[in-house]
């Protein structure tokens, strides 16, 4: 049964519920791919697919428009996969169960994929309309950009004739982007020996954080399980014996991790000192984030007692060391735009296996010297400890331009539709903007979007009355583009 099929307006939001019912977390792309190709044949559209499932679909310029310049409409198909611990949603094969409640759309128990199923929806509603004016259309549909931009890095796009762009990929109604930081994704590897050790087993959980996106919503403060968990670690073996079984937190690189859990090994005698530390530490983390993370806690959970596999003394020396020594949040603010985040990481994958410490992180700058250098310590951190790291979806910052003529033309229509001025600003999380304009000489493209709140959590929420506002201001900016 449609949760949306009332809402105006009734094209966008069914190919967005469309959407919603096929699986497209980043790295499960198939079936959108092939959702958007059985779409430009049933439309009878020209299209092509690479072996990365990105997709472009053409639409020639309607009746006078023929001759126009073509404008390019861009989005990803991928999302943010993440849930509920206790969400029964297999992602990586179920659909999403929508709910619409107060002109909201969010979805039960997960990422509602927003970001950036709504630019899709949008491109599909106007390639399959018969009385919306606009000239010829590209429609760029690019895969994984929640994982490093893969899709935009592999993309070609020489084949394409439009050098202007809009990218719909952005969260807040009315600020239109212009620029954007670039990044890569860091994975570290410090290697850990075990040993056998008899005591009384524990689990520990940091959980109750808000989460958040990297990239939009660094700038808040929002706690990383991850690097709070390290400092539990560390506040507990300052007063007690203490030895690590397990250690996992964080989905997305892309995510500040809201839950991290880990397994320890204690003398049984000091259960009583464990929990006494642990209060102790929770009412110092809920006095630190009372703001940004109110519902910050640590579970404890009794596993009994036995001998098990734990790390070395050594091996949790170093692991412990990272967590409480490696870059995390912001690390530097714009000199040039004043309330812009400049560079920042966020570990946001963690986990202990056999063989050593793995963690995954999302490196950030407007600034390239200011990437390589977060990079480097990374690496120096890393090689300090016995370890590694590697580079992977490493993409460029995408510069200002001066002079822009659609961000002139859509600025025009949209004081001119809704009597409000539009904000022009930067943004410190990355878009594939930066990656298509090496692609395209001379790309012209703004970047955004209806308001989309929490993106990249459970709490994921998309508001009906604004994206039916940023369709009008599509469908009037295809209409002046003749």
């Amino acid at each position: 049964m449609s949760v949306l099929s009332s809402i105006e307006p009734q094209n966008v939001f069914h190919y967005f519920e469309e959407i919603c019912s096929i699986p497209h977390g980043s790295g499960h792309t198939d079936a959108i791919s092939n959702y958007l190709t059985a779409f430009a044949e049933a439309h009878e559209l020209k299209y092509i697919k690479d072996a990365s499932n990105n997709v472009i679909i053409f639409k020639p310029g309607v009746s006078g428009y023929e001759a126009s310049a073509p404008v390019m409409l861009q989005g990803h198909m991928d999302m943010v996969a993440v849930k509920e611990k206790d969400c029964p949603i297999n992602m990586d094969t179920d659909g999403l169960k929508l709910k619409l409640e107060n002109g909201i759309i969010s979805a039960e128990g997960t990422t509602l994929g927003g970001d950036d199923g709504i630019a899709v929806a949008f491109a599909l509603a106007i390639l399959d309309s018969h009385d919306i004016p606009h000239p010829p259309l590209e429609a760029v549909f690019t895969v994984d950009e929640e994982i490093g931009m893969l899709g935009a890095e592999v993309i070609d796009l020489s084949m394409l004739k439009g050098h202007k762009m809009l990218n719909i990929d952005s969260d807040v109604e009315g600020h239109f982007l212009t620029s954007c930081a670039g990044g890569m994704t860091v994975d570290t590897v410090i290697p850990v020996t075990w040993q056998k050790q008899q005591g009384y087993r524990a689990g520990l959980t940091v959980t109750g954080l808000e989460g958040g996106h990297s990239g939009s919503e660094i700038d808040k403060e929002h706690a990383n399980a991850n690097i709070l968990m390290g400092r539990v670690l560390k506040y507990l073996s300052d007063r007690m014996e203490l030895a690590v079984v397990s250690l996992a937190g964080g989905l997305k690189d892309n995510a500040i991790p809201r839950e991290c859990e880990a397994e320890i090994v204690i003398p049984e005698e000091k259960k009583a000192e464990l929990s006494d530390y642990i209060t102790e530490l929770e009412k110092i983390f809920k006095k630190e984030y009372a703001v940004s993370d109110p519902a910050v806690c640590i579970e404890i959970k009794e596993n009994g007692t036995g001998e098990y596999e734990v790390l070395s003394y050594s091996s949790m020396t170093k692991v412990i060391f990272y967590l409480r020594n490696v870059p995390n949040g912001v690390q530097h603010m714009s000199m040039v735009m004043p309330g812009l985040v400049e560079t920042s990481l966020n570990t946001g994958i963690m986990k202990l296996t056999t063989d050593g410490l793995e963690l995954t992180a999302s490196v950030r700058s407007s600034v390239s010297t200011r990437k390589e250098e977060l990079k480097d310590k990374l690496e120096y951190l890393a090689e300090f400890l016995g370890g590694e790291i590697s580079v992977s979806g490493d993409y460029p910052a995408w510069e200002y331009r001066a002079e822009s003529d659609i961000r002139e033309g859509i600025s025009a229509v949209y004081e001119e539709l809704f009597h409000e001025e539009p904000v022009f600003e930067a943004i410190h999380a990355g878009l594939e903007c930066g990656i298509l304009s090496g692609k395209i000489a001379d790309l012209d493209c703004v970047s955004f979007g209806p308001n989309n709140f929490d993106i990249h959590t459970p709490k994921e929420r998309l508001s009906i009355s604004s994206t039916e506002k940023v369709w009008k201001l599509i469908v009037e900016f295809l209409k002046r583009s003749k």
